[in-house]
């Protein structure tokens, strides 16, 4: 029989795996934008217990399409304080069979559904006004381009069925099963989505193109590459955050190759896990996370100790000589390469302030003078920062400069105005009233430390978003940004409300602490519409904000 022409086979198994890799990114997307700060929330509250953190983890990971997704979120909390560190690793235990139930849930549909995805899915992100609704659409176009990414994966590979190159190729992953497990750990790494991945090798195993061995070698593999991804992303992290990533590592990745090697030497019988070979492996692959969890879970707090003693706390970056400035003297000749540098300097502001913000969370808490110390020294070098690029922008306007270039560099300025006043809110205000809550003994009712809680969640959703926007000058993000805004605005209304009706049922926790709450909420409000200022100039380029508001959009 003739062989498939190669050049096309890779272009079609290219193009879909493609085409899969962004629909799962398309579908994270529209859950992150459209329920990110109730994913904040739900995480928050799911640390009562770790049986309860792992099943939010599972949630969550559905939602997302993505463990690794839940992994950033969380590292946030456990670096913060508001989440246990223990329970943290609960909830990312539990992403990993979330992360399975995905794929899973993905293999499983009717013929039409993909069809009914796309009408509706498209129907909601043309038409509809809510943005909530339109990043549903989003989802569900997502989960429609997932199906037909499949699709194409089954025709690309359905003339590699009769192959004897593809055959000979197949034969030997089956019996080189530690190569099969490496390809399969460093496929899901290249494309960051152990979910992908696995639907690819199950995939090919339904077509009868890999062997169930292989594709078995090749799944536990992904799981490990999973896991090296959160690894990767989170290795500039705060210590904290580092150690609940590494143990997830530890044990999935451990448990991936513990469960290979067990399955070599023993070499036992499958079969009751599918009537299919595909079956097989995609229930091996939900079994063997499941499996993972319910082991570690009774064991977490012993992990975490351990984890602690052999990674110890690395000393705080604020405390030293700080990092090389990107404001290039060099490149001031050069008006645009100067502006670029500029906007470097502005977005490291930003992730410093966004870090102070975490960290003043954490002492709101439980009151930690070192902490504090750290906040109040990153908003020095805040400061430091702030002042050197006002000089930097301001030798770059000795040279005659077109409009666009000195329009460019006042929203520089403006942007950077505004995230040296969050960090100096966050630093005068904020940690001041933590420290007073601490020094006078007080504590909000248990309402009020909940409205607390869930503002910074918002406000830190936000400032994140901000520093995407920073990066990416997207349109979209930018007037999801603003529109925030208006919404914090209203939020923190309610709130203030909220804490006046429980003055006037004479609660003696709100009595005590309502200065520090009210002043809390003013401040929270404050940075993150200093955060919010960032997309301003983005959208008056683009004709979406006019007077300080949001043009409708049809």
């Amino acid at each position: 029989m003739q062989e498939p022409n190669l050049v096309l086979f890779i272009v079609r198994i290219a193009s879909a795996a493609a085409l899969l890799i962004w629909s799962v990114r398309l579908v994270r997307t529209g859950v992150e934008r459209a329920f990110v700060v109730q994913l904040r929330q739900w995480l928050r509250r799911s640390a009562r217990s770790r049986f309860l953190a792992a099943a939010t983890g599972v949630a969550s990971a559905v939602l997302l399409q993505s463990s690794t997704a839940v992994a950033i979120l969380v590292t946030g909390f456990v670096s913060s304080g508001a989440v246990a560190a223990a329970v943290g690793l609960a909830i990312l235990l539990g992403a990993d069979i979330g992360s399975a139930v995905v794929a899973k849930m993905l293999l499983l549909r009717l013929s039409i559904l993909e069809s009914l995805l796309l009408l509706l899915g498209v129907g909601l992100f043309m038409r509809s006004s809510s943005q909530r609704l339109r990043q549903t659409g989003r989802i569900l176009i997502g989960l429609a381009l997932i199906f037909i990414s499949l699709d194409m994966i089954r025709a690309a590979t359905a003339p590699l069925v009769d192959s004897t190159g593809a055959a000979a190729v197949m034969q030997y992953l089956a019996r080189d099963i530690l190569t099969a497990f490496l390809i399969g750990a460093a496929f899901a790494w290249v494309v960051h989505s152990s979910v992908a991945a696995v639907l690819l090798f199950v995939t090919l195993v339904a077509q009868g193109l890999l062997p169930q061995s292989a594709a078995v070698a090749m799944v536990l593999g992904a799981n490990l590459g999973g896991s090296m991804i959160a690894y990767l992303l989170t290795y500039s992290a705060p210590i904290e955050a580092r150690r609940i990533v590494v143990s997830n590592l530890a044990i999935r990745g451990g448990g991936a190759a513990l469960a290979l090697s067990s399955l070599t030497l023993a070499a036992p019988s499958l079969a009751w896990l599918g009537a299919t070979d595909a079956a097989v492996v995609i229930n091996l692959h939900l079994a063997f996370n499941v499996i993972v969890t319910l082991a570690a879970l009774p064991f977490l707090k012993p992990m975490m100790r351990l984890a602690e003693a052999t990674m110890p706390q690395r000393p705080d970056p604020a405390t030293g000589t700080g990092p090389i400035s990107a404001l290039d003297t060099a490149a001031l000749a050069h008006p645009d390469r100067a502006l670029s540098c500029a906007a470097r300097e502005i977005m490291h502001m930003g992730e410093i302030t966004e870090t102070m913000l975490r960290s003043g969370e954490a002492i709101y808490h439980s009151w930690d003078k070192e902490n504090a110390d750290s906040i109040l020294k990153r908003a020095a070098q805040v400061r430091s920062m702030h002042f050197e690029l006002k000089l930097y922008l301001a030798r770059l306007h000795h040279a005659e400069l077109d409009k666009s270039t000195v329009d460019r560099s006042l929203h520089l300025s403006t942007v950077a105005v505004n995230i040296d006043g969050a960090a100096d809110m966050i630093a005068r205000n904020m940690v001041h009233l933590a420290r007073r809550l601490n020094d006078e003994g007080l504590s909000f009712s248990q309402q009020g430390k909940d409205e607390i809680s869930n503002f910074f969640d918002r406000v830190q959703a936000n400032a994140q978003l901000a520093l995407s926007v920073m990066m990416t000058a997207n349109p979209a993000e930018a007037r999801q940004l603003v529109a925030q805004k208006e919404d914090v605005r209203t939020i923190e209304q309610d709130l203030q409300r909220k804490h006046l009706r429980r003055l006037q049922q004479g609660r003696a926790e709100s009595i005590e602490t309502s200065n520090i709450h009210q002043e809390t909420l003013r401040a929270l409000k404050f940075v993150n519409t200093a955060f919010s200022m960032v997309a301003h100039p983005i959208l008056l380029e683009s004709g979406d904000l006019l007077d300080s508001r949001l043009t409708e959009r049809v």
